[in-house]
């Protein structure tokens, strides 16, 4: 039998090659052949999903200090992932964030040197953000931005927050007190007065301009397309010729809710799955109630203990993969 391993990463414990790589040993066990392939929604994860970088350059960080980003550029395609140069990691987590002052001036200068190296085609991956700038110190960081008329830019989102409503949705999770909230929604309202100004480009509009703080915006504001991160994906990895020759699929993530079937992986590849009547599992650090029917599912901290889960991820999830692939008799 021929398993495709498709999988999101377990934030915080295991990336998505990772955790591809524990399933692939567990079906290898058994016998059976696996396809090991990473996927990510558009969020973090994205840029090791296409590829994982091959350069690095010195930005600006989230607060200002020089952060050394990695990215990627093959065959004049050039993949940014924005909390490699702009996230909240870097900036010490929600605790030593400084929302207010939190920029994405490092991603627009990613984007930037990538128009310098010649790229014809941009793809910038939201999600981990530290900002709610409204994508403004990226937009100013771009030197000419009427280069990116040239080229085809492209922002993969995994969210559909509208522009203004970006604070009030993240701002808590980077660290943003009630007022400052208020303070940050204002200074987003008035962004898109600014936008419209200069560029002719209403963001208040578009679906998903409030990713990552509001750059989904202000790149929008530059010409950028939005679009799902999932299906972007799973486009550029060929999602669809994979699944032509695949007898069963076994998906997963760190923890599966109701957003895990809101243009997640988990959710993506299920819908998938059912149109081609492929058989489909999922394994999951943990579980909430309300979607354990949506999916054949194992909960790692519900089999093997949350010390345990944590502490041996691969294990758990190798030996996930088998108890799935025996349950069914394969």
């Amino acid at each position: 039998m021929k398993v495709l391993a498709a999988v999101d990463k377990f934030r915080g414990t295991a990336t998505a090659a990772q955790v591809a790589t524990a399933i692939g040993h567990a079906c290898w066990q058994l016998g059976h052949d696996c396809v090991e392939r990473p996927l990510a929604d558009g969020g973090e994860g994205t840029l090791d999903a296409l590829g994982g970088a091959n350069r690095t350059t010195l930005v600006t960080g989230p607060l200002g200090k020089p952060v050394q980003a990695p990215w990627r550029l093959h065959r004049g395609t050039a993949v940014i992932e924005m909390a490699c140069a702009s996230g909240l990691l870097l900036a010490g987590g929600k605790e030593k964030n400084d929302p207010i002052a939190a920029t994405t001036t490092g991603t627009g200068e990613l984007i930037d040197a990538a128009l310098d190296l010649g790229a014809k085609r941009i793809i910038v991956c939201l999600g981990g953000s530290a900002t709610n700038d409204g994508g403004l110190g990226a937009v100013k960081a771009i030197q000419t931005p009427a280069r990116l008329k040239g080229v085809e830019f492209v922002v993969a989102c995994d969210v559909t927050t509208q522009f203004t409503d970006a604070a009030k949705v993240f701002g808590p999770q980077k660290g943003a007190s009630p007022a400052q909230v208020q303070f940050l929604t204002t200074r987003l309202e008035k962004l898109v007065q600014v936008y419209q100004q200069n560029y002719g480009v209403d963001v208040s509009e578009i679906s998903g301009a409030g990713a990552a703080g509001g750059l989904a915006g202000g790149l929008a504001a530059l010409g950028a397309q939005l679009v799902p991160g999932f299906d972007l994906v799973a486009e550029e990895v060929e999602l669809d010729v994979l699944l032509s020759d695949i007898d069963m699929v076994i998906t997963g993530e760190g923890f599966m809710d109701s957003e895990s079937f809101a243009g997640k992986v988990v959710g993506s590849m299920a819908e998938l799955a059912s149109e081609r009547k492929i058989q489909i599992a999922a394994i999951c650090g943990e579980i909430h109630p309300d979607v354990r029917s949506h999916i054949n599912s194992v909960s790692l901290v519900e089999t093997f203990g949350r010390d345990e889960a944590f502490a041996r991820p691969l294990h758990c999830i190798e030996h996930a993969a088998l108890k799935i692939l025996r349950d069914l008799k394969l």
